[in-house]
């Protein structure tokens, strides 16, 4: 890596000129022509997001999908290997069946076919999950939404020059989706010299607001606020709902004048400080020079253990230690309370033990108000925004949820699955099925029982629960899934707070005396291989939401064990007649 007067000569500081990856025009005929004889590959919706932001150079100095060299540099040095900050891994990984060989051109498509650029491959390069997950994150734990995510990714990463030829079609807030240079412009229109960004993905509250104008008053600056609308986490308020929040907001401000609106399509990682950080580098791009952190900025919640990943605030010390460098200062909030007799909010931190403070956590707005479809207090948030929010959050009576089964062959999965299934259509719900040996006729045929095709199976079943539990649906899922990472990728893929893992918690010698199809025999003698609990292993949860003993209870007292979950938690009302559940 070379030093910094070094660099200097190569590259443009940041928030210089930006890279700027699109094909000409003029060009741009021919180009798809010859883009439509190549071999391609469908990339994932995080890497549309990513091609998206290195194309318009959100990203700059980043100029590709990071090589083998940049990669390693981020991870160990969380720069460049030319020396400039870049905190995270901005890389493609590839399947070995990909049509790939070095040297090659290579067409680039969305998941919907779009032609989005051409590849020149100049690098094919193995990767390691554990090391990645460890160096960027700093866990392992499969809780945290991108390490489980990163379970399905190909074992390869490719790098090579990149021509755009067309960004990802977007057809929704047109006039909010600002380039880099879009931006830049719009801003200097302003006439102020300091540009303070806020990153969010939430809507904002009362606090955000008393937040973000101290930040424009102090130091005369104007706001850029830059929502997210690329990949947040599953659970969060969709974009579509939340950029009407922040419309509806600068109605209210008294100087919308100083504010600029305008949508970031990132593909977030959730990495906490060194995500703060590439939303400062961002900025940065996007002509701010400060930016608004918060108490905890890209946090992924809460690990397998229900401790946060990060701690609270780690985020200032963390990007503070790059800001002169990068150019960019952080504008460090903590949290805000509000003071009844006063009237108003201040930081915590400056309130007398005396005073009375009112403040609402997440988990409280969401338990104790979006849950039971009570209106949020009017010193929290503007009644115009928090009506916009009450669409997009109804009761939890009212949202979908996955109820999702796991456990040996013959454990009794699917008869308990099939009685809470009923005793759920009975509370008045609509539910889906997704039996493990059903959907491997009719979505999974073909599919064997390697690691990796099981891992495919289980998946696509997270998938369409996901899609169920997204539309206010309940999927109840009942399948083997042998795997800890791969349920928990499902559970971030479904989001963790729909998600009810059951554990059926059979014995494999009792499951091999029920053996109704015979599988476990055929598995002893040889006839099949790679089965659950014979040469294959099964990995219990650590922490399910419920486990079933199906020796000593029922399989229909284990169901009414599940709804009572269920109603205890909101999921189903509690008018519902309920029966003991309890089984001795």
């Amino acid at each position: 890596m070379i030093n910094a007067e070094e660099r200097q000569t190569l590259i443009p500081p940041y928030g210089g000129s930006l890279v700027n990856l699109m094909v000409a025009d003029g060009e741009l005929a021919e180009c798809s022509a010859y883009a439509n004889s190549l071999p391609s590959i469908q990339l994932s919706e995080r890497a549309v997001c990513d091609l998206e932001l290195l194309a318009v150079g959100a990203f700059s100095p980043l100029d590709r999908f990071m090589g083998q060299s940049d990669y390693h540099c981020v991870l160990n040095e969380v720069r460049l290997n030319s020396g400039y900050i870049f905190p995270l891994p901005i890389t493609l990984p590839v399947t070995s069946h990909s049509p790939i060989k070095l040297d090659q051109d290579i067409a680039l498509r969305s998941e919907k076919n779009d032609l989005l650029a051409v590849m020149t491959v100049e690098e094919i390069y193995p990767w390691n999950i554990e090391e990645e997950s460890r160096r960027v994150f700093g866990t392992h734990d499969p809780r945290h939404p991108m390490i489980s995510e990163m379970y399905s990714w190909g074992k390869f990463k490719v790098s090579g020059r990149l021509r755009v030829l067309s960004l990802p079609r977007r057809y929704d807030f047109k006039e909010l989706r600002l380039s880099p240079w879009q931006t830049r412009e719009k801003l200097s229109s302003f006439g102020h010299h300091n540009i303070v960004a806020f990153q969010t993905r939430n809507p904002l509250h009362r606090a955000h607001e008393e937040m973000v104008s101290r930040a424009i008053l102090d130091k005369d600056r104007v706001l850029l606020l830059h929502p997210v609308v690329g990949m947040t986490t599953p659970g969060d308020i969709n974009y579509y709902y939340r950029v009407r929040t922040y419309k509806a907001w600068l109605q209210l401000y008294p100087e919308p004048s100083r504010i600029l609106l305008s949508l970031l399509p990132l593909a977030m990682r959730m990495a906490g400080p060194k995500e703060a950080l590439l939303h400062a580098l961002i900025r940065r791009n996007y002509g701010a020079n400060y930016l608004i952190i918060g108490r905890d900025h890209a946090s992924p919640g809460l690990n397998s253990m229900g401790a946060p990943f990060y701690a609270p605030y780690e985020a200032h010390d963390f990007v503070r230690r790059f800001s002169d460098e990068l150019g960019v200062g952080i504008i460090p909030f903590r949290e805000f309370v509000y003071l009844p007799e006063e009237r108003r909010y201040e930081e915590s931190s400056n309130v007398p033990p005396s005073s009375r403070a009112l403040s609402l956590s997440g988990t409280e707005i969401r338990e104790d108000y979006l849950n039971k479809g009570k209106k949020l207090p009017g010193w929290f948030m503007h009644p115009a925004i928090s009506r916009i929010l009450s669409e997009a959050f109804p009761p939890l009576h009212r949202q979908g949820f996955c109820i999702w089964f796991t456990g040996l062959s013959g454990a009794g999965k699917t008869t308990i699955a099939d009685i809470l299934t009923v005793l759920l259509q009975e509370c008045g719900r609509q539910v889906t099925v997704l039996d493990g040996d059903v959907v491997r006729t009719h979505l999974s045929k073909g599919l064997g029982f390697s690691k990796e095709d099981r891992d495919i199976h289980i998946r696509r079943i997270g998938f369409m629960a996901s899609e169920i539990v997204r539309h206010y649906g309940i999927a109840v899922c009942a399948a083997v899934s042998p795997y800890r990472e791969t349920r928990g990728s499902v559970r971030n893929m479904v989001g963790t707070e729909n998600f009810v893992e059951v554990f059926v918690n059979t014995p494999l010698e009792v499951c091999e005396q029920r053996d109704a199809k015979g599988m476990y025999a055929k598995a002893r003698s040889g006839q099949i291989s790679n089965f659950t609990g014979i040469d294959d292993p099964y990995e219990p949860p650590l922490h399910a939401e419920v486990t079933l003993e199906t020796v000593t209870c029922s399989a229909e007292d284990n169901a009414q064990m599940i709804l009572n979950y269920l109603i205890k938690r909101g999921f189903i009302r509690e008018d519902i007649p309920q029966l003991s559940g309890d089984c001795d």
